[in-house]
């Protein structure tokens, strides 16, 4: 039975319902919020039942193999068998061997399905999995890009975090690259320092991120694209458009910058950021979510519990706490209002007004920068949109007319 549960896509057992390609556990038919890695927990026993695991095996298996206190285990191991219903005194599910480990001592029953096993390929039935390749920068960084879809081609400079591969398991991103790959040959990169990309490097600086973009449209054979930027993503694409004009088509901005958090002259924001940054070098690596949740709220204010977990999870896959500072640092001292002016694609910015990472303002400025760029203000608070807002379908609506 291990072996046939190890290869299916969702299985049952007791009231329970696991899918591991959609990364999600229903009880009597109701969906339950589950802690990412508690999730992580469930799937690998549920992938090998009916016999011992080690605590060796788990840290390798869920962890793998960083340190796990034994604390932070029993923790974890009560939380999995709290959302299966299941309790540390009868241990219906989850039963632990004295000295030994743990065993899954449930009935697992694989479960044949479709929608599931489109979405462990991360894009739906509709969409062919994505393609991972890896370029060289001109300063020999390794950087991880994918293509994605059908259709013309749109370039997705990076921003801060990406995953190529997580990003399709996270409902954060999932729906974003869905949609865009269904009308587009969706083309996207990990920057340097995260994601596939080389993470261990030493230039973080703005030249080196559009030095990054360049390697990705060279390695595609692009010599003229449609470029989307999202956040940061718009001042490595500005400066590009500027320094390249005949490789850039046209340009769709969404909640994006021209001037970093260092560069607004505001001593108060400076302070908070330089002490967000500390935190960051302190706790980003630690399995308690707190010190990521401060970006998730920033990111997200609006999203659901689940959404903001899986967002926590996704940053400390995507860096290190050494890469997620200098990466939060660089970005601080983006400054690319000169550049605007030299900008001669037709662009398209929007930005939500209550947009609580980048404020609405920055929108404007980049807007006003750009000789003859439509500015689009959109409702809602989020800086990263979800699907079930309505700005989600105006930026999408838009974005597609702007194109075509």
């Amino acid at each position: 039975m291990s072996g046939v549960a190890r290869q299916m896509d969702k299985v049952v057992f007791a009231d329970c319902e696991v899918d591991l390609a959609a990364f999600q556990l229903r009880r009597n038919g109701a969906l339950c919020p589950v802690e990412p890695q508690v999730f992580d927990l469930i799937a690998y026993l549920v992938r090998h039942p009916d016999r011992l695991i080690t605590k060796d095996e788990l840290i390798a298996g869920v962890w793998k193999g960083r340190m796990v206190s034994d604390a932070a285990l029993a923790s974890r191991i009560k939380s999995a068998r709290r959302a299966l219903g299941d309790d540390g005194e009868q241990q219906r599910l989850i039963r632990t061997i004295h000295g030994r480990g743990i065993c899954f001592a449930g009935a697992v029953q694989p479960v044949a399905s479709a929608s599931a096993s489109a979405a462990a390929s991360g894009q739906g039935g509709d969409i062919p999995p994505q393609k991972i390749r890896f370029c060289t920068t001109a300063d020999g960084v390794r950087i991880a890009y994918a293509s994605v879809g059908s259709g013309p081609v749109l370039v997705k400079p990076a921003h801060w975090l990406t995953h190529l591969d997580y990003d399709w398991e996270s409902p954060v991103w999932h729906d974003w690259l869905g949609d865009l790959a269904r009308h587009y040959t969706l083309i996207r990169y990990d920057q340097r320092g995260n994601g596939l990309s080389d993470r261990e490097v030493e230039n973080v600086s703005l030249d080196a991120m559009v030095g990054d973009l360049l390697a990705v449209m060279d390695a595609n054979g692009l010599a003229r694209a449609p470029l989307l930027g999202h956040s940061q993503g718009c001042a490595v694409a500005a400066t590009f458009a500027a320094r390249y004009p005949e490789r850039v088509s046209r340009m769709v901005f969404l909640g994006g910058y021209a001037r970093g958090w260092a560069k607004r002259g505001d001593a108060e924001l400076i302070a908070r950021r330089r002490a967000i940054s500390t935190l960051i070098a302190h706790g980003w690596g630690q399995d308690n979510p707190a010190f990521r949740q401060l970006f998730t709220s920033f990111m997200m204010p609006g999203a659901s519990p689940e959404h903001m977990e899986w967002y926590n999870e996704l940053q400390r896959r995507t860096a290190s706490p050494e890469g997620a500072q200098r990466l939060h640092d660089a970005f601080g001292e983006i400054d690319v209002t000169a550049d605007l002016a030299r900008v001669k694609a037709p662009t398209l910015v929007m930005h939500a007004r209550g947009d609580a990472s980048v404020p609405f303002e920055e929108g404007r400025i980049l807007a006003t920068g750009i000789a003859g760029a439509r500015f689009v203000p959109l409702d809602g608070n989020n800086h990263i949109l979800m699907k079930s807002e309505p700005a989600w379908q105006r930026f999408m609506a838009e974005t597609q007319a702007f194109l075509a």
